[in-house]
């Protein structure tokens, strides 16, 4: 290692204004600028100055989150943009021709850098000041910026005495740079929008599917932020992620991530940049907690396999019936880019317990567009794959996707979608025979959590039950429920042997027009979805307050509370549409369903006829 005295010497050798820095790069050069919060603004702004003076250099970038001051119609013959992440500030110049967009996964681009594929001639960074041995940090952008670094002819730091220490593999020694510029200044802050009541709706969905334990992605946008909110009373939570921003830092203040259940790099927060306020950046300053790494280990598929039950969150701009994910484009106009979407969602695809999940509004432009679509638009790209999408999420709900046909997907895609656009979703995914020509039209109820009409109750041996109105999504783990049932079973529920139920049969359950009819079904979740081990519904008499109730309980359920679950559920729901008695059918040797009925609570009256009970009973105003 170089003395202090050998580094200290090199140091003022080197230190240069920001103009006779920048004064190193040539036309036809190619030129890397350091990314988020960390691009070097001021090195930025003396570049753009040389507008006229050089020709053809090319920029390349991943997300920045200063000004571009390189990009304009007085500046396209001096300088080209070509961004690997489209941010806010060069959106419009890629839309109009005036700079580019290099479609890649950021776990593949340090390996470009490195092959001399794209042959970097100069790095403009951003660091923070050198310690006692010389030894400066990128700072707040480690991810593809070290490469950068590492590969590039020249490397000018703008040296910022407001940029954090941050640990991990982040650091970068005087001697390897070529010029240094010190300077003084904020760096720029990333406030994320106030979630509404629609993001609110998503990020709980989310919520649900992360367990204690779990390390999480976040990406970036509303949606991924959202979350954090929700996950508050969660325990021993690890973050294993690109981006580390505000809201995760307020997760670590609250208790929920600890990292001590971590696979890998366990008991620290993984990171690969920060962007957010100025008290993040105080937080992340010398933080023993924090490791960031390039992006070429945070995002490495591999690396993040390697987490149990590892979940990722990441959104998409439209989702077509089939599954596939459109996250970089608007139609044709390019909006984004991949960043570490595809990485992720592979990683945590192969973890074990892993949970890759798109999350995004099920509408745009004030209720006026649908995000889920029969066709991707014209133009658009896939980001993710069909075959590599699990959940999708919208304000309506989660849609399981993996593994199920494309009848499936369809059917669960259109029941989260904005229930304005279902019918014609559903005659879309006829048209293209994705689902079948019988397929009744899905029922465009409002939320069931918010109309009271889901509830959650633990059994006699402690398995928690989620009761919910039945979906025409159910229809194969109805299928499967009522194949599994004995002969008794489905004699006392039906009176009759039957052999067959069938896609018919199954329709005129699963869809119900829910006015006059709730038909309910107990579900267990499973890996794959739900299963559904009971089903009970009830059938308003035309004028009156009477309804018929009738119920079912796979056999391995029975014995374990499910049927008081049932009853109690149901008639909480038929009060609600001022129904006050129930009528049931029940067979004379079927004990256990009387015993419901009479341990029920509820004025009960009977009388038998033949080998039938027929009972009528008092649910109360």
């Amino acid at each position: 290692m170089a003395s202090s005295d050998t580094w200290k010497t090199r140091w003022k050798d080197k230190i240069l204004a920001p103009d006779a820095a920048v004064a190193r790069i040539n036309s036809g050069d190619t030129v890397f600028v350091g990314t988020g919060a960390a691009q070097p603004q001021t090195l930025c702004e003396a570049l753009a100055a040389r507008a006229g003076q050089v020709h053809d250099v090319e920029i390349y970038h991943l997300l920045t989150l200063g000004a571009a001051p390189y990009i304009g119609e007085d500046k396209r013959n001096s300088f080209r943009v070509n961004a690997f992440f489209i941010a806010a500030n060069v959106r419009d110049a890629v839309q109009q021709g005036l700079a580019d967009y290099t479609p890649i996964f950021l776990s593949d681009i340090p390996a470009e850098f490195s092959s001399g594929r794209i042959a970097l001639d100069v790095a403009l960074i951003q660091t923070s000041p050198p310690d006692e041995n010389g030894f400066m940090t990128f700072g707040v952008s480690i991810d593809i910026v070290k490469a950068a670094a590492e590969n590039a002819r020249v490397v000018i730091a703008e040296v910022n005495d407001q940029m954090p220490r941050v640990l991990g593999d982040t650091l970068i020694h005087v001697n390897e740079v070529d010029a240094l510029v010190p300077i003084s200044r904020a760096l720029p802050e990333y406030r994320m929008p106030e979630p509404d009541d629609r993001i609110r709706k998503i990020a709980g969905y989310l919520a649900d599917l992360i367990d204690n334990g779990s390390t999480v992605q976040i990406g970036i946008g509303r949606i991924p932020q959202a979350v954090v909110e929700h996950l508050a009373h969660k325990r021993n939570l690890g973050i294993h992620t690109e981006m580390f921003t505000d809201s995760i830092m307020g997760l670590i203040k609250s208790g929920a991530v600890t990292c001590t259940q971590k696979t890998i790099n366990r008991g620290k927060v993984v990171a690969t940049f920060c962007m957010g306020t100025r008290e993040l950046y105080e937080f992340v300053d010398n933080n023993p907690f924090l490791e960031f790494y390039p992006t070429e280990y945070v995002n490495d598929p591999f690396v993040i396999a390697q987490h149990m039950d590892m979940v990722s969150i990441n959104v998409a701009l439209e989702v077509d019936l089939t599954g596939q994910v459109c996250a970089d484009s608007l139609g044709h106009k390019f909006y984004s880019g991949f960043g570490g979407q595809v990485d992720f969602t592979r990683g945590a695809a192969r973890a074990k317990n892993g949970k890759p999940i798109i999350a995004m509004p099920s509408t745009a432009k004030n209720d006026t567009v649908s995000r889920i679509v029969p066709l991707l638009s014209p133009g658009a790209g896939v980001t993710i794959t069909r075959a590599d999408v699990y959940y999708v999420v919208t304000e309506y709900g989660v849609a399981y996707l993996h593994g199920k046909s494309v009848q499936e997907r369809a059917l669960a895609l259109v029941n989260i979608a904005h229930p304005k656009f279902r019918s014609e979703l559903l005659k879309e995914a006829k048209r293209y025979r994705y689902v079948r020509e019988e397929q009744a039209e899905i029922v465009t109820s409002e939320s069931f959590a918010q109309e009271g009409l889901e509830h959650r109750a633990t059994l006699h041996d402690g398995t928690e039950i989620l009761f919910r109105p039945i979906k025409s999504t159910d229809d194969r783990a109805l299928r499967d429920m009522l194949y599994s049932l004995s002969p008794e079973s489905i004699y006392y529920r039906f009176f009759q042997p039957l052999k067959q139920f069938s896609f018919a049969y199954r329709q005129k359950l699963v869809n119900v027009n829910f006015r006059d009819e709730l038909p309910i079904v107990g579900c267990v979740a499973r890996p794959g979805g739900e299963e559904i081990v009971a089903a009970g519904r009830y059938i308003r008499e035309p004028g009156r307050n009477l309804a018929e109730i009738a119920f079912l309980v796979q056999d391995e359920w029975q014995n374990k509370g499910m049927g008081t679950h049932l009853l109690q559920f149901l008639a909480r729901c038929a009060r609600k549409s001022g129904i006050t008695q129930f009528r049931a059918s029940v067979l004379r040797d079927n004990k256990a369903m009387l015993n419901v009925f009479h341990s029920s609570g509820f004025n009960v009256h009977i009388k038998l006829e033949e080998d039938v009970y027929s009972l009528t009973m008092d649910i109360g105003k």
